[in-house]
């Protein structure tokens, strides 16, 4: 008797366990659909990896490295160029040297480097990887263009072909590449200038942008914007179409397809001699307006401060500094596009989209 109760509570028990297993599968499956979607996220591990290895990333990254390590060895010269453009001080190059000695020291030579590293790091970051970027799309524009025989203007009975033969994709590519430098990081140059100029007035870089906000707001940051986009177009413009020129013509008559070191160095060397020796009037009428406010004096515009060096100081006024900035600028721009260079060599080496 008792092994059949037994028997009875053991069924009995499996078969309420078997109905309550038949009601959770059954409302398992009339589960409304919205309540089984499970939300997936995308997975960007593969597109950041893409992305990091990237030609473009390279060669963006490969600018910031050959700025900063430019611009660590040459801030003495920055700060010499600087002070001789903008009329602080002596008037040659050993006597300004001097001078910051006497009154700062030694690490008066380096002023203002700790917002100049700041500063060239997007600079010559952003310049050179836009440079690259857009001489390679106006170069597969313009061989698109040749294939297709490129669009057509009907004019009456005239029909005239469009091309872009003659434009530079160089020279392009260098206008763009320093007109967006320009716009992203000029803050950071006008910062650098006053903690050159008056690290008495600005003694720090917190100082520099709580004063220059508080004086003039967030436009402060902006000033003389527009003369240095006027300055920036033709240097910008003849510094990398030499440069591209000069090593195109150099490697192909020596039927070589790139240059050694040395050879990036003297030729990067001379086409920043030769842009700046073009550019350096407008140069010196930009620093004069950026600057002007600390003096007691601004120019309204570029042509009046042109007018102002001129009338002052004659015509070679305009190229006042002219050699302390070349011998800032040339051994910057060799050095650069030679680290440049060797950095895409490493960071470039063995990239599928290259």
């Amino acid at each position: 008797m008792e092994s059949q109760v037994e028997k009875k509570v053991v069924v009995g028990g499996g078969a309420g366990f078997g109905d309550v297993y038949g009601v959770l599968m059954l409302h398992k499956q009339t589960e409304h659909p919205l309540l089984r979607f499970r939300p997936q996220l995308p997975d960007l591990r593969h597109v950041l990896k893409d992305f990091a290895i990237s030609r473009e990333v390279g060669e963006f990254l490969s600018g910031a490295l050959a700025g900063a390590m430019t611009k660590a060895v040459l801030a003495p010269l920055e700060t010499i160029r600087t002070r001789m453009v903008v009329g602080v001080g002596s008037k040659h190059i050993a006597g300004s040297f001097l001078e910051v000695i006497e009154h700062q020291g030694w690490q008066g030579l380096w002023a203002g480097n700790a917002v100049n590293m700041v500063r060239i790091i997007p600079t010559q970051s952003i310049e050179l990887g836009t440079f690259e970027c857009v001489k390679r799309a106006m170069t597969s524009m313009q061989e698109k263009w040749n294939e297709d025989g490129g669009p057509k203007l009907q004019i009456g009975q005239v029909t005239l072909n469009l091309s872009l033969s003659w434009i530079s994709p160089v020279a392009v590519a260098g206008a763009a590449a320093g007109v967006t430098s320009t716009l992203v990081c000029h803050p950071l140059e006008v910062l650098k200038d006053r903690l050159t100029v008056s690290p008495d007035i600005y003694p720090s870089l917190t100082v520099a942008i709580s004063k220059i906000y508080r004086d003039g707001g967030v436009g402060a940051f902006y000033a003389g914007l527009s003369p240095t986009l006027m300055g920036m177009l033709p240097y910008s413009t003849s510094y990398y179409f030499i440069y591209e020129t000069v090593k195109k013509s150099y490697c192909s008559s020596h039927n070589k397809k790139t240059l050694n070191r040395p050879e990036m160095l003297l030729i990067g060397a001379f086409a920043g001699f030769t842009a700046s020796t073009i550019s350096f009037p407008l140069e010196v009428a930009r620093k004069r307006l950026m600057v002007g406010a600390l003096q007691g004096k601004c120019p309204p515009h570029m042509a009046g401060a042109l007018a102002e060096v001129i009338r002052d100081e004659g015509l070679l006024g305009l190229y006042r500094g002219w050699g302390a900035s070349c011998l800032k600028v040339m051994p910057s721009s060799g050095i650069t596009w030679m680290f440049y260079e060797a950095w895409k060599d490493i960071l470039l080496l063995d990239r599928p989209h290259i």
